[in-house]
């Protein structure tokens, strides 16, 4: 595999670039032009701009490799070992109402996810991974919360409008989860959701979304310490492909598992 530093590098450089892009828009977030992909799901002109920017620099450094992205089709290289998962703006809600957002880029060589850069705009924060070489925050090594006092965990997660084709059921999981710990928080944004876990700033976190807004996400959570399965406490074959997905320090995965038991599987 080429040198993991310099792609690393490169993956740093072109979120921040994004991210620099996608806050002149975030200035003006109240006259954004916005389109909709179906309830609760905004796509704005600033997705489409972060993400063409990020498909130059990567493929124009990888020609050969493939990109997975949120808003244009696939791109499929030459040499289908590597293949890029971007995310141009994970929280687009959060965005165009003013708040925290992610631009988020990972790596994949075959089923693996070898490398990823998280990078928050608004904070300013860039999270980073590399398997087997630990998670870093602003170049700072994260590990998940130490915390095993069930009231004292911070969980979170997020709630879908009715009418969205997710997994049914995600207010009485919040209902049943919700009275025996600290606090729930819904962050907006799966990726910074992710991140927040490695940091230890949530103990744990668990949702149904896109595998392509998480997989850096959750190689800094394995990195940092954490436990990352599905509802069930199944492995990557499961929650890569439902997107059921808990990321978590060991003592919120395992209030988490018995939690959702009786939640009837998927996939």
């Amino acid at each position: 595999m080429p040198d993991h530093d310099t792609i690393l590098d490169l993956a740093v450089t072109t979120a921040r670039e994004a991210g620099a892009l996608t806050l002149e828009w975030f200035a003006r977030f109240r006259e954004l032009e916005i389109s909709h992909k179906g309830p609760a799901d905004f796509v704005s002109e600033a997705d489409f701009a972060s993400e063409r920017l990020i498909r130059e620099r990567l493929l124009g450094a990888y020609p050969d490799w493939s990109l997975e992205g949120e808003e244009y089709a696939p791109t499929e290289g030459s040499d289908r070992t590597y293949r890029w998962l971007v995310d141009p703006i994970d929280g687009t809600t959060n965005f165009i109402n003013g708040m925290d957002y992610t631009i988020s880029i990972a790596l994949r060589r075959g089923n693996e996810t070898v490398l990823g850069a998280l990078y928050n705009p608004v904070r300013d924060e860039m999270f980073t991974a590399v398997k087997g070489g630990g998670s870093f925050c602003n170049g700072e090594r994260m590990r998940v919360s130490g915390q095993v006092d069930t009231r004292l965990f911070a969980i979170g997660t997020g709630l879908p409008t009715p009418n969205l084709s997710l997994y049914p059921g995600a207010y009485a999981r919040l209902d049943a989860i919700r009275a025996p710990i600290g606090a729930v928080r819904i962050v907006g944004s799966a990726a910074n959701s992710c991140a927040y876990v490695a940091l230890g700033r949530l103990t744990g976190y668990f949702e149904e979304t896109g595998f392509s807004d998480t997989a850096a996400g959750i190689l800094c959570v394995e990195e940092a310490g954490g436990v990352v399965t599905d509802w069930w406490g199944r492995g990557p074959e499961f929650y890569e492909r439902t997107g059921t997905m808990i990321v978590a320090n060991a003592a919120t995965h395992a209030f988490l598992i018995e939690q959702l038991k009786d939640v009837p599987k998927k996939g």
